[in-house]
């Protein structure tokens, strides 16, 4: 389909050894995998196009986004082609996985804050270039922040990135509803005006709160209802008296970006100027403090597919036993 970089990464299915999982979405896997021809690890997106609903413009769009990148922070794909049903995309394989999958199985209380600052600094670096190249990420979330064995950090999953370039008007609004509802900004909610890249800056700050607590505000209820609560309740933050642990310019830096009118936040590249950031570290740092002694991510990954899975036939019991009782 498109090649992305120097190297060149062969487009055929019979060139990579696809080995364990290491992710999944609804229509996604990702897999650890070889390629063969280079003898190099790389991670591949396999995307099942019929699940995808066959939205080959929004798979356009999104290979066209992959093209566009090339930053530090960005994970880029090497090369994207079809393989029957489905989309093969093929990337760098980063060996410590998400800040997600991190915390679930290390830290379910969230990271310390120089750890966040250091993770947040290199997130805002991608935005300040995303923004600067006419793009919204709209789904910017600890799930999508992944971490090299190197302490390397990249922000990921363009699969909902807007371009904002297809007419070439830089100030042109979006008006389509995606993302994670989560980490969803409010005018993206309301779908009245449309929204811009400020909407990634709300993003922003509520992963900033899922990194410091180990979960997104609102994650354990229903989308209806944290649409609901998103739009008609004050905007979550870090609390005084609850996370005294916290210095005061991380609340403020939260504060600054979880403001419902998106005019009053401030853009990526002014947020990078904030106090907050100073105490941020090298990458270096972040493998010594949070990669240090973890098992491999096909393992850590396998671990946590048991877990939900217990936990899913565990509530299964549970409704059973609620219903036979009923009867």
């Amino acid at each position: 389909m498109e090649q992305l970089s120097e190297k060149k990464f062969p487009v055929n299915a019979k060139d990579y050894k696809l080995y364990e999982e290491v992710g999944d979405g609804v229509s996604a896997t990702v897999y650890r995998a070889l390629c063969i021809p280079l003898n190099e690890i790389v991670a591949i997106k396999v995307l099942d196009l019929e699940k995808c609903n066959n939205d080959l413009d929004g798979i356009r769009r999104e290979v066209q986004t992959m093209i566009l990148i090339d930053h530090a922070n960005v994970l880029r794909a090497h090369c994207s082609f079809t393989a029957g049903h489905s989309l093969w995309v093929v990337m760098p394989f980063m060996a410590g996985g998400s800040c997600l999958h991190i915390m679930k199985s290390s830290y379910p209380d969230g990271f310390e804050e120089p750890v966040i600052a250091t993770l947040l600094r290199e997130v805002l670096k991608a935005l300040v270039y995303i923004h600067y190249h006419g793009h919204i990420h709209r789904d910017v979330k600890a799930g999508n922040i992944l971490i090299d064995s190197d302490g390397a950090v990249k922000l990921a999953d363009f699969g909902v990135a807007a371009c904002m370039f297809d007419t070439g008007d830089r100030q042109r609004s979006r008006n389509t509803f995606v993302g994670t509802p989560c980490w969803m900004a409010p005018e993206v909610m309301q779908q009245l005006h449309g929204y811009d890249f400020k909407a990634d800056i709300w993003s922003f700050g509520i992963t900033a709160l899922e990194l410091a607590h180990g979960h997104a505000p609102f994650s354990k209820y229903p989308p209806m209802k944290v649409l609901l609560m998103t739009l008609q309740n004050a905007p979550p933050g870090l609390d005084y008296e609850r996370d005294k642990r916290f210095s005061k310019s991380f609340k403020e830096m939260v504060a600054a970006c979880l403001v419902k009118d998106p005019k009053k936040r401030p853009s990526s590249e002014k947020l990078l100027k904030h106090p907050f950031f100073k105490q941020a570290r090298s990458n270096d740092y972040l493998a010594r403090s949070i990669l240090d002694g973890l098992p491999p991510l096909g393992d850590r990954f396998r671990m946590l597919k048991a877990k939900e899975a217990d936990y899913l036939l565990q509530n299964k019991a549970m409704y059973e036993d609620k219903d036979h009782l009923s009867q």
